[in-house]
C-alpha cells in the first residue's frame, strides 16, 4: 500500500513538474516559488508581514495567467522525422512552422515531447538505472531521480525545447528539433506545443497541435572486425529459394527434354508450345557457407542492462559481415522462435538491425525452446556466433551440442563487474580463444580484443 502511495505521488510531482514548465518562464517560475514561501511563512499575519509578499506576488501571477487568456495563436506544425536513428546518439529533425493568424507572431517557443509511458510499481520495484549508484542516500532511498529516469527512458528520447524566429503574417518558417535518443524502439510523438510568454514574460499561452508520428531507435552499436568463422560449404534443402521461405524448391539449371517420370510441377510449358514437345526444367542442390547468430533474450529484470549490451553486440555483429558470400541466420526467442536470414540477396543489414531494434526478453518461453530451435537447424550451418547472457550450465549445454556437430564456434558472453572471475571454458576448453567475456560498460574494448 505504501509503495503504491508512493508512486501515485510521483506521478502528481511529475505532472505538475511538466505542467509548470510548459506552463511558466524560468522568471515565472521563481515568481511562483517565491509566492509559495510567502504563503507559508505568512500563515500567521500576526508574526510578519510575509503575507503581504504573497498577495502582491499572487496578483501578479493572477494577472499574467489572465492576460495569456486573451493570447490567441494560430500556428500549424508539421515535423519531418528522420527514417531511424541510433540509441545512444544525438538526432535533429526539421519542423515546419506556418504563421496562420492574422498578426505578426513573434517571441514563440516550440515544444516537442515523446508520448509519456510511467512506470509500474513493478517496474519500478525490478528495473535499476544506471546513474542510480552516483545519487545521493536520500535520494535513493525516496526514489523519485529513479523513477523520473525510468519514466524519460520509456518514453524513449530527450528533446530540447526550440525558439521560433519572428513570424510575419502567412509566413513559413523551419526550426531543428535536437534530441538525444535513449533507448533502442519506437518512439511515439504525440501534439506538438507551441508557446509564446505573456507582457510580463511569467506565464506562456500555449496552443497544442495534434499530430501523430513514429521513430524507429536502432540499436547502439560497437566498432568489431570483421569475424572469419573457418566452416565448409553445407548442402541447403530447397537452394537459395527457400532459404528464408518455406518450400521445398531447388537452384534453376536449365532446360532439357523430358524424361519418364519427371514431375508435372518440373514442366515448362511456354518451352513445350514453341517447340511441339515436352520440356521440363533442370535443378541442383546448392552448398554455400551459413553462419548463424545466436542471442539469448532470456534476460530478468534485474538483468536489463545486460540485456541491452548483448542485443547491441548481436548488432555490431550484423554490421560487420561474416562474409560477403554467406548467408547468416539471425536466432533469437520472444513469444515464440524466430529466425531471420540476411546475405545473397536474401535480407539487409538495416533490416536485421531493425528486427533487434523491437528484440524483447523472453519471459513464456523455456530456455530449451532456443536449443531445439538451433538444432532444428543446424545441419545447414557451417559456424555460428552465440551472444550469452551467463555462462551456466543450460547456456554451456547449448555449446556443448553445437560443438558436437563440428560447428566452428565463437562464444560473447555478456558479463558485469561484479562478477569479475574469468569465464571457466567448460565445453570449449580445446578452444579457449573462441569464449569472450564481454563487461557491462567497457564493451567496446572487449570487442577490440576479438
Amino acid at each position: 500500500m505504501f509503495r503504491r502511495l508512493l508512486v501515485l505521488n510521483f506521478r502528481i510531482v511529475h505532472a505538475l513538474s511538466r505542467w509548470s514548465r510548459r506552463r511558466f518562464t524560468t522568471a515565472g517560475r521563481l515568481v511562483l516559488g517565491a509566492m509559495l514561501a510567502a504563503g507559508v511563512l505568512g500563515f500567521d499575519t500576526r508574526q510578519n508581514l510575509s503575507y503581504q509578499a504573497f498577495s502582491v506576488l499572487l496578483a501578479v501571477v493572477t494577472i499574467a495567467l489572465v492576460s495569456t487568456a486573451l493570447l490567441r495563436m494560430r500556428v500549424g506544425a508539421r515535423r519531418a522525422l528522420p527514417p531511424t536513428i541510433t540509441a545512444g546518439q544525438p538526432f535533429s529533425y526539421p519542423v515546419r512552422v506556418t504563421n496562420r493568424s492574422g498578426r505578426t507572431e513573434q517571441d514563440l517557443r516550440l515544444f516537442d515531447e515523446p508520448v509519456q509511458h510511467l512506470p509500474s510499481i513493478d517496474e519500478f520495484d525490478s528495473l535499476r538505472d544506471p546513474g542510480e549508484n552516483r545519487l545521493n542516500w536520500f535520494d535513493r532511498m525516496v526514489g523519485y531521480p529513479r523513477w523520473a529516469s525510468l519514466a524519460q527512458r520509456r518514453a524513449g528520447a530527450r528533446l530540447e525545447e526550440v525558439a521560433v524566429p519572428f513570424l510575419p503574417v502567412g509566413a513559413e518558417t523551419t526550426v531543428t528539433v535536437t534530441g538525444y535518443a535513449l533507448r533502442r524502439g519506437y518512439i511515439r510523438f504525440g501534439d506538438i506545443l507551441v508557446a509564446r510568454p505573456d507582457v510580463l514574460g511569467l506565464c506562456k499561452a500555449v496552443q497544442r497541435i495534434p499530430t501523430r508520428d513514429t521513430l524507429l531507435a536502432l540499436p547502439r552499436r560497437y566498432r568489431i572486425r570483421p569475424i572469419r568463422l573457418p566452416g565448409q560449404r553445407r548442402y541447403q534443402r530447397g537452394g537459395m529459394a527457400s532459404a528464408s521461405e518455406v518450400g521445398d524448391s531447388e537452384e534453376f539449371v536449365s532446360l532439357r527434354d523430358y524424361r519418364p517420370g519427371d514431375p508435372r510441377r518440373h514442366i515448362h510449358w511456354r518451352s513445350w508450345a514453341r517447340t511441339g514437345k515436352p520440356v521440363v526444367k533442370e535443378f541442383q542442390d546448392e552448398f554455400f557457407v551459413r553462419h548463424a547468430l545466436i542471442l539469448d533474450t532470456y534476460a530478468t529484470p534485474e538483468q536489463a542492462d545486460r540485456f541491452e549490451e548483448a542485443v547491441s553486440v548481436a548488432a555490431s555483429v550484423v554490421s560487420a559481415p561474416v562474409a560477403n558470400d554467406a548467408l547468416l541466420d539471425l536466432m533469437f526467442v520472444g513469444s515464440k522462435p524466430y529466425r531471420f536470414t540476411a546475405g545473397r540477396g536474401l535480407g539487409s543489414v538495416g533490416q536485421f538491425l531493425q528486427v533487434l531494434a523491437c528484440v524483447e526478453a523472453a519471459t513464456a518461453q523455456p530456455f530449451r525452446t532456443l536449443e531445439q530451435a538451433v538444432s532444428a537447424h543446424a545441419s545447414e550451418l557451417s559456424g555460428c556466433i552465440c551472444v550469452l547472457l551467463a555462462w551456466d550450465g543450460q547456456r554451456r549445454r547449448l555449446v556443448e551440442g553445437l560443438q558436437r556437430r563440428g560447428l566452428p564456434l565463437l562464444v560473447l558472453v555478456v558479463t558485469t563487474a561484479a562478477e569479475g572471475t574469468p569465464l571457466e571454458p567448460g565445453p570449449l576448453a580445446d578452444t579457449p580463444n573462441r569464449l569472450h567475456a564481454l563487461q557491462v560498460g567497457q564493451v567496446q574494448k572487449g570487442l577490440d580484443c576479438l
